[in-house]
């Protein structure tokens, strides 16, 4: 995690001197110009080739500010300081940033921009889009002289049916893609090898550097795997290859989803993994001459991490589903801990040298990526402002130890993260606010709802 080189060599990346070019000869007839909401969706508009060209590329575009402040469903919700009907719902700015200029992975003849979004009053950044939340904790690393580096391991379910048929099924009865535990397995890989093999072949010419893939433990569970980069840069991809996956899984005919808990067999992780190095390029966490090989900075970087994990959960289980998956012997982890190469613990130390990185082990697939790595930078500076010492490692069984625990419920995080006074020191009680005012929309939401649960247990036997 920590090399002196990010991808050398590696995927092909698409300059605007070739989108240019390849507007003009018809190559490329579509930009899509798009951000990540709260929710961790790409939103945004295609663009016709030409005019975004014309009129976009020097100018950027614009678009309705609610698009931070509506529930998975779209709905517009009360509450939220930014974007109301007694503000009008007016539109914020979105800023292109030419960096993140790719091709779209799934469409041919079309490429893709990501953006910062501003305010059209030329206030400054929306400090509540999660692109900016990172951004603004990147900046506070690069201040203390460091910089971060990250990667993001997302698995998720795939299967027979396409995404019409399982929403026409309320998503009963859906057939994994593979009928058994694939864990590692060559043969249960090929079985589904024709939508793996395309994601990753489309993702590479989307310029992510594509590692491997192998099966999970879930029926249909899979895992598609890239090499780390700038924690900015690894977030971008992250959303890019989420969006690209379900989409090229529907021209299949299939469908997959990254939700954090499916059913009562194992859950979708996304596990982060990541490492501190110097501004400069120097080596950050490992130390030869220390007892473990650690540094003192990735010592209080992991004081840290533990320090604020509690209050951070909601960045890192951000819906209700999220907290099904924390459960005792399911590698999903419930105890606030670290280990060496333990998987029971909700922090894993693993590599070694310029290796050497620290894995979070809480989120699941349902994670904004920019949201949870922001949220662990700010907990691990935190230690190393503060020279938090670090707990005892842990050397056996976490689920079984005399450990705090993670949050059972999102009700539970969301005061944890409402009385922080860590989160409003690191995010500003403006991103506090609003986040904690999506828990509680997406909690009325849920407790408004009659479940089929509840008519199974209760039509007839209550």
């Amino acid at each position: 995690m920590s090399g002196a080189s990010i991808h050398p060599g590696g995927p092909p990346q698409l300059t605007i001197e070739q989108l240019r070019a390849e507007i003009r000869d018809g190559r490329v007839d579509t930009v899509i110009v798009a951000f990540t909401d709260m929710q961790g969706r790409l939103q945004g508009k295609r663009i016709h080739g030409h005019f975004f060209l014309e009129h976009v590329l020097a100018h950027g575009s614009e678009g309705c500010n609610y698009l931070l402040a509506v529930d998975i469903d779209m709905n517009t919700v009360d509450g939220y300081q930014i974007s109301s009907w007694e503000r009008g719902y007016g539109d914020m700015f979105f800023q292109l940033d030419l960096d993140t200029l790719r091709r779209t992975p799934g469409q041919a003849n079309s490429a893709t921009v990501q953006c910062d979004l501003t305010w059209l009053d030329g206030s400054g950044e929306v400090a509540q889009s999660p692109r900016t939340i990172l951004k603004r904790q990147v900046a506070a690393a690069a201040e203390l002289g460091y910089a971060a580096f990250a990667g993001t391991e997302l698995e998720f379910i795939l299967f027979e049916e396409t995404f019409e048929q399982a929403w026409d099924r309320r998503y009963h009865a859906l057939t994994g893609s593979n009928r058994y535990n694939v864990d590692y397995s060559i043969l249960g890989g090929t079985k589904v090898e024709p939508v793996l093999r395309d994601i990753r072949n489309e993702m590479y010419a989307a310029g992510m550097t594509v590692e491997s893939a192998k099966g999970e433990c879930n029926l249909g569970q899979h895992e598609i795997g890239f090499l780390y980069d700038s924690v900015l840069r690894t977030c971008d991809n992250h959303s890019i290859y989420k969006n690209g996956a379900k989409e090229i899984a529907a021209k299949h005919g299939r469908s997959l989803t990254f939700m954090a808990k499916f059913d009562q067999r194992e859950g979708s992780s996304c596990h982060i993994h990541l490492s501190l190095r110097g501004t400069d390029g120097a080596i950050s966490f490992a130390d030869d001459s220390r007892d473990g090989h650690r540094s003192e900075v990735f010592d209080h970087f992991l004081a840290g991490l533990l320090a604020t994990m509690r209050d951070f959960t909601y960045f890192y289980a951000p819906n209700i589903n999220s907290y099904k998956r924390f459960a005792a012997g399911s590698f999903a982890p419930t105890a606030v801990a670290w280990g060496i190469d333990n998987r029971t613990c909700a922090l894993r130390v693993v590599g070694h040298g310029p290796g050497l990185r620290v894995e979070n082990r809480v989120p699941g697939g349902d994670v904004n990526p920019y949201l949870s790595v922001a949220a662990m930078l700010a907990g691990g500076l935190h230690g190393i402002r503060d020279k938090l010492p670090l707990d005892p490692v842990c050397t056996g069984n976490a689920y079984t130890g005399d450990y705090v625990h993670v949050p059972n419920t999102l009700h539970e995080a969301r005061d944890l993260l409402a009385g922080s006074a860590i989160a409003r020191a690191a995010f500003g009680d403006a991103v506090v606010d609003h986040y904690v005012h999506a828990a509680d929309v997406e909690l009325a939401a849920y407790n408004a709802t009659v479940t089929d649960w509840e008519r199974v247990r209760g039509f007839e036997r209550m």
